[in-house]
């Protein structure tokens, strides 16, 4: 668990976001402390990506906050889109 958080707590891939040439779908729940999205920094940096997508997910009774990452269910119609071939943009 040290490694983890230690090898996370200074990671930043904003310097390269526009490099990405595969689909990506940057997937962020409403009630996320660790990565608060009143911050704004999801929406402004999706942007950068050639084939990206944002998705904000509202709180809800099955929204866990930061750990909403873990619990499938709540994000996997957005999983299905991207896997599916449709459009990111």
């Amino acid at each position: 668990m040290l490694y983890q958080v230690d090898a996370s707590r200074d990671y930043d891939p904003s310097g390269a976001l526009e490099k990405i040439e595969a689909r990506v779908m940057w997937i962020n729940s409403a009630d996320d402390f660790i990565n608060p999205p009143e911050l704004g920094i999801a929406e402004r940096e999706a942007k950068r990506l050639k084939k990206g997508r944002f998705v904000l997910i509202p709180v809800s009774d099955q929204t866990h906050g930061h750990g909403t990452h873990t619990w499938g269910a709540v994000w996997q119609k957005y999983l299905a889109d991207l896997l599916g071939g449709a459009p990111s943009k």
